[in-house]
């Protein structure tokens, strides 16, 4: 069986990595803990094809530890212990280093097996995951290792890796070959190599693999996320932060990708949630405006949905923005987690009961629509938080009009 590309061309030294460069700059702490030859606890985290196992393999092959591998998808709690087995013989005097791929998959039993031998330097631990470790791994562990983000390669990054390949394998590509296949790859070293891989074997004399080849393999470049990962969920709070932020271009360009992966719902529900908690008050006629462009869009279905949805977009970015509505209910809420206003003001208790004790008979609660300007001052809290203010009007055309009116009309009843 043909060993694949990538794993053909693996870098085998810290110089022929590619990418990376906030970990393997000069002067970097990465780089310089690297060459200093002491290996570290770590967990790489970051998307597939970006260098996480390559660098664990250099760190491995620098280190005088005995290495051992394993990968959680598959591992269990027997492989972990004789692994723990193996710090006693005299073969590993100098230490062992731990591999763990995709680290993530082990459940917290597992994870917890290799805490003493963490801890006592038994074993050192490289593990690497494509999801969120502060959300994956069991944090006893975490708190033992340093965390380092691998990011998706950038396609220059992408095109330097392939260049070095084509190199290798004595074979030319074009310059527009080499870019689509860069693109392509979404920032996936892995995939980028697989796929001139698949494509070598159907060049001719000339060893020359051009765009016409690159197109019949790719039709256009893979959407950059999984539904179910990590890197999803990043685009989908870029998409609602460059809503909130009034961003047009941002806006549409993470809308854009989210609906190229098919998630229309999720683009849905966050236009809902923006228009609400990001425009409010500001402009508040808003809010149907998104509810009919969302009903419109779900009704009709990738592709045609993007036409609503891209309406429903822009209008939130280019809004005026109050979150008022938003801190107003999150502050109230906080107090009732705290267990005020417990007691209902007597004028608002659906109540026409007076015990003996009463002092004072009768409800007397005032309907404020039998009064001039629809309003009459009276007490709407309990006595624990009747001088709390939890509405803030904030400085926009709408918020404004409401607050001298308001004001205009209390003044009055004062």
């Amino acid at each position: 069986m043909q060993k694949p590309l990538a794993d053909y061309l693996r870098p085998e030294t810290l110089e022929d990595m590619v990418g990376q460069h906030h970990l393997f700059d000069a002067n970097t702490i990465f780089r310089k803990n690297f060459e200093s030859g002491q290996v570290r606890n770590m967990i790489f985290y970051g998307p597939p094809g970006v260098g996480k196992t390559t660098m664990a393999n250099i760190i491995a092959k620098k280190s005088a530890l005995t290495l051992y591998k394993l990968n959680g998808t598959n591992a269990s709690v027997d492989d972990i212990k004789s692994v723990i087995k193996e710090t006693n013989s005299l073969l590993n005097t100098k230490g062992i280093l731990l591999y763990l791929d995709e680290i993530q998959y082990l459940n917290k039993k597992q994870q917890q097996s290799l805490l003493e031998f963490v801890e006592s330097g038994d074993i050192t631990l490289i593990a690497s995951t494509t999801e969120n470790p502060y959300f994956y791994i069991y944090p006893a562990l975490l708190s033992r290792c340093i965390v380092f983000e691998f990011k998706a390669l950038k396609v220059d990054d992408i095109k330097e890796g392939l260049t070095k390949a084509a190199k290798k394998l004595e074979i030319e590509i074009t310059e527009d070959a080499l870019q689509k296949l860069a693109i392509s790859s979404n920032g996936d070293m892995r995939k980028a190599l697989n796929n001139l891989d698949f494509i070598t074997f159907a060049l001719k004399e000339n060893n020359v693999v051009d765009l016409a080849m690159v197109n019949q393999l790719i039709d256009k470049a893979n959407i950059a996320y999984d539904r179910g990962e990590d890197k999803h969920f990043d685009h989908l709070s870029a998409f609602m932060k460059s809503l909130r932020g009034s961003d047009p271009d941002a806006t549409i360009f993470y809308l854009a990708k989210l609906l190229k992966g098919g998630d229309l719902i999720a683009a849905s529900r966050r236009l809902l949630c923006s228009v609400s908690e990001d425009v409010g008050l500001a402009y508040p006629q808003l809010i149907p405006i998104v509810k009919a462009c969302v009903d419109s869009a779900l009704q009709l279905g990738l592709p045609e949905a993007r036409l609503p949805l891209s309406n429903a977009a822009l209008l939130i970015a280019l809004a005026p923005k109050s979150n008022a509505a938003c801190m107003a209910i999150d502050d109230a809420m906080k107090d009732v987690d705290l267990g005020k206003g417990i007691n209902v003001p007597r004028q608002l208790q659906n109540t026409h009961f007076d015990g003996e004790d009463a002092k004072q008979k009768g409800q007397h609660y005032l309907y404020p629509h039998n009064y001039k300007n629809h309003y009459i001052k009276q007490q709407y809290l309990s006595d624990d938080l009747k001088k709390v203010k939890y509405y803030i009007p904030q400085d926009n055309k709408n918020e404004q009009s409401f607050e001298e009116y308001w004001a205009k009309i209390k003044k009055e009843r004062k």
